[in-house]
């Protein structure tokens, strides 16, 4: 399938701030010089490199060094791989330039709780690979935000304080239900001025409606992917129902794209606009959503 050459100008100037590409320890459909590229033929503004294992700001600097025309940004996924909640990590990945800080994905506790019960057949990459680190006698402890009393760990808070001190990003990775609300509140108490609630109706988040009403008041945008929703994991009506509860002005496109059987990353963003648009959104509402928000975080507040 391809998208419109409506929805394709729709998003012209827009940034994909969820991607995963080539190089990494999973096959994937594409790498960053080639992505860079095709954005800049599709005249979109950038890309986030997003790795759940290692930090990208330095491929992120020799990107834009090649194609000068298209920002590519970096960003650190707080998993083992970096120390889990390493607030020393945060710090060196801001000095490099990163722009987006993750909270755990594939070691959050609330994650390894939900990979546990899948049936071989549906577990993601990533699961296999976590499988096969655990055979290999490494320590892959479940990383907690919360403690036993529901606080947010001292830890986390560290890692808030610096997200916050050089106006990165924030965005919720993997957490649970529990965690999203609780780390939100302490986020802002710490200062930090833009959050991402990462996939709030993915199943292992599956935030309620009145939730993400709540989360987007306070201020946070929430993140629609497209992944989730074409590879059939969450419905497109609850996706739509989601963003008309909570509003264009609080809502971010991304893609999430970069696996091989999925469609090319440069086409993602449009392929969702036409998905809105079918499904009655306004131009506007769309571009609102694809380009004015996505410039907002990938420039630091600056449309």
């Amino acid at each position: 399938m391809t998208p419109s050459e409506r929805a394709i100008e729709l998003v012209r100037g827009a940034y994909d701030l969820h991607v995963h590409i080539e190089p990494d320890v999973i096959p994937r459909r594409t790498h960053d010089l080639e992505l860079a590229q095709r954005f800049r033929e599709r005249g979109l503004a950038g890309f986030v490199l997003k790795s759940h294992y290692v930090p990208t700001a330095e491929r992120a600097l020799l990107a834009r060094r090649v194609v000068p025309e298209v920002e590519v940004l970096g960003s650190l996924t707080l998993n083992h791989g970096v120390g889990g909640l390493n607030p020393v990590a945060v710090e060196i990945a801001a000095r490099e330039g990163a722009r987006v800080v993750w909270l755990p994905t594939v070691d959050a506790a609330n994650e390894a709780r939900e990979a546990d019960v899948l049936p071989p057949e549906k577990k993601p990459l990533w699961a296999k690979l976590q499988a096969e680190f655990r055979q290999a006698g490494l320590p892959l402890c479940p990383i907690e935000a919360l403690d036993a009393n529901g606080r947010v760990v001292p830890a986390l808070r560290q890692v808030l304080g610096v997200v916050a001190r050089h106006g990165l990003v924030l965005a919720t990775g993997h957490l649970g239900r529990q965690e999203i609300l609780k780390v939100v509140e302490a986020a802002l108490e710490e200062g930090v001025r833009q959050i991402v609630v990462t996939h709030p109706d993915y199943p292992t988040q599956a935030l309620p409606i009145p939730e993400q009403r709540w989360l987007a008041q306070q201020g946070a945008y929430l993140e629609r992917c497209l992944v989730p929703s074409w590879s059939g994991k969450v419905p497109w009506e609850r996706v739509f129902e989601a963003i008309r509860a909570t509003g264009p002005e609080q809502n971010v496109l991304s893609t999430d794209l970069g696996q091989p059987k999925n469609p090319p990353v440069e086409d993602g963003l449009a392929l969702f606009a036409d998905k809105l648009l079918e499904a009655g959104f306004a131009e506007d509402e769309v571009r609102h959503m694809a380009v004015t928000n996505t410039v907002k975080l990938a420039k630091g507040g600056k449309a």
